[in-house]
């Protein structure tokens, strides 16, 4: 395995997801950010906290060895609400800890392992599972954005002209 360039791989993926995760963040009010569909869905907050508390899982306390600090049942509580620099912070600080982790991280401990959900897997598995996670819920991100701002949704995978 050539561990520079699947972490370079990484790394450039994970800045890809922050960069179309603050554009549509960019592009709501507070109230759009933290409004759910219906009971049963999440808020954009609600998905970035997750995401938060996956990095503190994975990276934090898996990767790092830092105490643990995650309640999950918490990320998709119906009162989460926070202000939108708030939510810029937080996305901003989980992807930095995850690609300065990444960029610090030998070939032996890509090989290291963590258990999740009772199961060894590698952290080189785990960022790779990480990495498919995060797009699937920059994806439901997206999604609301669109449906919310409908014909006035900027796009956040072309990049756009300088003026």
């Amino acid at each position: 395995m050539n561990a520079k360039l699947v972490t370079d791989w990484m790394i450039a993926k994970f800045q890809e997801i922050e960069k179309r995760w603050l554009a549509a963040i960019e592009q709501l009010s507070e109230e759009q950010l933290n409004w759910r569909p219906n009971e049963e869905s999440n808020s954009i907050a609600n998905l970035v906290v997750h995401i938060r508390g996956n990095v503190a899982e994975r990276v934090s306390a898996g990767i790092l060895g830092e105490p643990p600090t995650r309640d999950r049942d918490a990320e998709f509580a119906l009162d989460v609400r926070l202000a939108k620099p708030e939510l810029q912070r937080l996305v901003r600080e989980s992807f930095q800890l995850l690609t300065g982790t990444i960029a610090g991280m030998s070939p032996d401990q890509l090989e290291q392992t963590q258990s999740v959900r009772g199961k060894q897997r590698t952290h080189l598995d785990v960022l790779l599972a990480s990495a498919a996670h995060f797009s699937e819920h920059l994806g439901q991100v997206l999604y609301i954005a669109k449906l919310i701002l409908d014909e006035r949704y900027v796009t956040t995978s072309i990049p756009r002209a300088k003026p």
